[in-house]
């Protein structure tokens, strides 16, 4: 088994790559598209501004070729962030950035309130909407790690979902593309069973 972890600029690589030596397996952590389409397993991960990473997948040419990903794909954070078509953050004086758009949806900033702070920073639980593969052995108030000011909206391919403040995607699955809002390689035992079970999926896994 292969596994390509896709150099989109975030800073949590090292701590996936360790997470996954502790499932068995050695991800290579690549920028070329070749490697990627070659691999039985993809993870996208990400920390930070969708803009910044969207414009380094650009400028890599690797926006078509993670679109056109037949294999389970994993994105983890932001990673799961840009699978959707597009979201609200500013990006050089622009209103808006254009994702991946593999999953419809809009990303909206969180917004603060009284004892709510953003970014949403800290272990929250999940709510299962859906059965899925992904999910399995898990119970459906799994606690988790989230660090992010973005959230992603709920709809068809929303596996399960948590609240700060308001309700939003947490973990969401399209065809072969899966999302963790979370930081599954920081959640301890419920991060590395999400983990193990992404490792499972078959390829053709909906």
């Amino acid at each position: 088994m292969t596994l390509a972890i896709i150099d989109s600029g975030g800073a949590n690589i090292s701590s996936v790559i360790h997470a996954l030596r502790r499932q068995g397996v050695e991800p290579v952590f690549t920028s070329d598209s070749e490697i990627i389409r070659g691999a039985d397993r993809v993870i996208l991960p990400g920390v930070g501004a969708a803009g910044t990473a969207m414009a380094r997948l650009r400028e890599l040419g690797l926006v078509e070729c993670i679109r056109h990903l037949t294999q389970p794909v994993l994105g983890i954070c932001l990673g799961m962030q840009l699978l959707f078509e597009s979201s609200a953050e500013s990006h050089q004086g622009e209103e808006g950035v254009d994702c991946l758009g593999i999953i419809p949806g809009k990303l909206q900033k969180l917004q603060p309130g009284e004892g709510l702070r953003v970014p949403h920073m800290g272990w929250n639980t999940t709510r299962f909407l859906r059965t899925h593969a992904l999910l399995n052995g898990l119970p459906d108030d799994a606690w988790f790690y989230f660090v992010h000011s973005y959230r992603a909206p709920i709809g068809a391919s929303t596996l399960a979902s948590c609240t700060h403040g308001e309700e939003f995607a947490a973990i969401v699955a399209r065809d072969n593309f899966h999302g963790a809002q979370f930081h599954p390689e920081r959640s301890a035992q419920h991060g590395a069973k999400l983990l193990d079970n992404f490792m499972q999926l078959g390829r053709t896994q909906i």
